[in-house]
């Protein structure tokens, strides 16, 4: 069977664009996705040695063996694919592989600056109690969804893949309730439905978005295509199980997954095989797209990870050179001539040989030497990588020479200016997604007649501690100066840390 999407009763979805979505676009978005999160993660997997001519002696890949040569590899990458598409190259010997992740830390420490202390989400509703209960139901969705957990893995999808989706799903309860109830509910009552609203966040490989025509922004059918393993063995040894082969032989039963969603309604396909439909009733498309840096007339936003994959390569690439280099330097080898089974005689101190041919003689090669423009090629590499990325080591607590630009906090912030500033464009990409996450959950809840705001209720603030170390009587004196500009006591509190104290 094939796609029926009469349901939707919309004339400019077709079923024929869709079948291209799934079977064609989608394999490109995975593959082009997966190689990013691949660079990542740089995952080990089995296969390494054991060929013939093979001598390296390390039974293992990784990830970012994809873009070394092949005269380092002895393998031979084809576009599009992974690691295990690359195809064996004839008399070429695999030499040493070194592979030095300079990408991960670096997100990592993106993560860390944006996300590393918690967030305060501050209403603005017009209510002072409505502003205290609102502020309770956004702490209450967001811990059962994972807490700071939940914002530190969003920000780790969208610096990999440039954006993030979150998919808004209430809860059964929610959806069961009787939207045209008069009872009131308690505070109690409200947190306890609230905490079923599950925060779904979408890696960019599943999500095949259907943009409007006119208005890139927006977005009519949020489409998902996806395998999903299941809690049963399959006798079938086909595709699927060859792809994941190299991390394991899995006979889990695999389907493949096709979800539509719209503003009005939703489907779910296995295996192209209507299995489930429904209807919506909040009235908009509960999805959140947030691109994790800003990229005009784009769909996805700039990824952290792609523009560093070029100068990983070669910083791979030169790693792998020097090693095998110093592999074959780095011990000395002999030349004899003239000089009968010299090849069947071990070296070894106070040995001597003795032959009658009186040209016969011993070279000596090899050893240890110094390659200075191979040094500096590499340092200028990471020196690159910092400036692309805006991630410095000192981030990473690796001073070595530059402790002495460090005496002050102006200096600190002008040492990590890069990153500072980028952290900032991501404040702004990231904390409008949170704002829209958090009204959508409010419209939820007022729709299901469980807790009743407007626009000017649903309006929040959000306040991003300082990634810094921070001068406690500082912040205390630009506390004070803000209560006497008129700043609300409790926002001070917030910003403070205090969050359940009055002054």
């Amino acid at each position: 069977m094939g796609f029926d999407l009469g349901y939707f009763g919309d004339a400019g979805l077709e079923e024929d664009y869709l079948e291209w979505l799934v079977d064609e676009r989608a394999v490109d978005v995975q593959n082009h996705f997966g190689k990013l999160w691949d660079y990542y993660v740089n995952q080990m997997y089995d296969g390494g040695s054991g060929g013939e001519g093979d001598t390296c002696g390390r039974c293992y890949r990784q990830g970012q063996e994809y873009g070394l040569a092949s005269r380092i590899t002895g393998y031979a990458s084809k576009a599009g694919g992974g690691i295990f598409s690359s195809s064996k190259v004839k008399n070429i010997q695999r030499k040493e592989v070194v592979i030095e992740n300079d990408i991960a830390w670096r997100i990592s420490a993106a993560v860390d600056f944006l996300f590393g202390k918690p967030i305060n989400f501050i209403s603005k509703s017009p209510s002072s109690r409505k502003r205290l209960e609102i502020e309770t139901i956004i702490k209450a969705v967001f811990s059962t969804n994972g807490g700071i957990g939940f914002f530190q893995d969003m920000a780790v999808l969208g610096g990999v893949y440039g954006f993030v989706d979150c998919f808004v799903r209430p809860g059964k309860e929610i959806l069961e309730h009787n939207s045209f109830s008069s009872r009131t509910h308690t505070l109690t009552d409200v947190l306890q439905l609230a905490r079923t609203i599950d925060l779904e966040l979408i890696e960019a490989p599943r999500a095949l978005p259907v943009l409007d025509e006119d208005d890139y922004k927006k977005v009519r059918y949020y489409v998902q295509h996806f395998h999903q393993r299941r809690n049963s063995v399959s006798n079938n040894n086909g595709f699927f199980s060859k792809l994941i082969k190299g991390r394991g032989y899995d006979r889990r039963k695999v389907v493949t997954v096709t979800e539509i969603t719209s503003a009005d309604g939703w489907q779910r396909y296995e295996e192209k095989e209507l299995v489930a439909e429904g209807k919506l009733g909040w009235g908009f498309l509960p999805v959140v797209h947030i691109q994790n840096i800003a990229q005009p007339y784009y769909y996805e936003g700039v990824s952290d990870v792609e523009v560093l994959i070029p100068l990983q390569d070669e910083l791979n690439t030169r790693l792998s050179d020097r090693a095998n280099r110093i592999t074959f330097q780095a011990f000395k080898m002999y030349l004899g001539k003239g000089i009968e089974g010299f090849e069947d005689r071990p070296i070894a101190p106070g040995r001597m040989w003795y032959t009658d041919n009186p040209d016969a003689t011993i070279e000596e090669f090899g050893g240890d030497r110094s390659a200075p423009t191979e040094d500096i090629h590499i340092c200028e590499i990471r020196d690159a990588m910092d400036k692309a990325s805006g991630v410095t080591p000192v981030v990473a607590g690796i001073l070595k020479n530059r402790v002495g630009n460090l005496t002050s906090a102006v200096a600190i912030k002008m040492t990590l200016m890069g990153m500072l500033s980028k952290t900032e464009r991501k404040k702004f990409t990231y904390g409008e997604g949170l704002k829209k996450i958090v009204s959508m959950v409010l419209k939820v809840l007022d729709k299901a007649n469980i807790y009743k705001t407007d626009e000017a209720d649903r309006d929040v603030d959000l306040f991003f501690p300082s990634p810094l170390p921070e001068d406690t009587m500082e912040q205390l004196e630009q506390a004070k100066i803000k209560k006497e500009l008129g700043v609300p006591t409790e926002q001070v509190l917030k910003e403070l840390g205090y969050e359940n104290l009055t002054l």
